[in-house]
């Protein structure tokens, strides 16, 4: 029963932090689904400068926007960080 009950617990707090993103502002569901298209379309991860460049050209968003942008996707739980720095998308193609 215990075990149930922590279970609840993180399934609860999961639900709550993802609930908690929020796109950024001057953004849209168009944007959050441009992002995730060219993210994919070089390999479903972020990690250098050439990386966000080639994101930057083919969404039209801002480097601003493009770090809130990953800023979103880890908090509601669409990306993970790398340890070797930078995110990769988990979800849609990038599953």
């Amino acid at each position: 029963m215990k075990t149930l009950t922590t279970l609840s617990l993180a399934l609860g707090a999961g639900l709550v932090l993802t609930a908690c993103a929020v796109p950024p502002t001057g953004t849209n569901a168009q944007d959050i689904a441009n992002y995730e298209a060219a993210v994919a379309s070089i390999g479903c991860s972020l990690v250098t400068e050439p990386d966000y460049l080639a994101v930057g050209l083919q969404t039209g968003l801002s480097r601003e926007q493009l770090l809130a942008m990953t800023q979103y996707q880890l908090t509601a739980r669409r990306a993970t960080s790398l340890p070797e720095g930078g995110i990769k998308l988990t979800t849609g193609v990038c599953a």
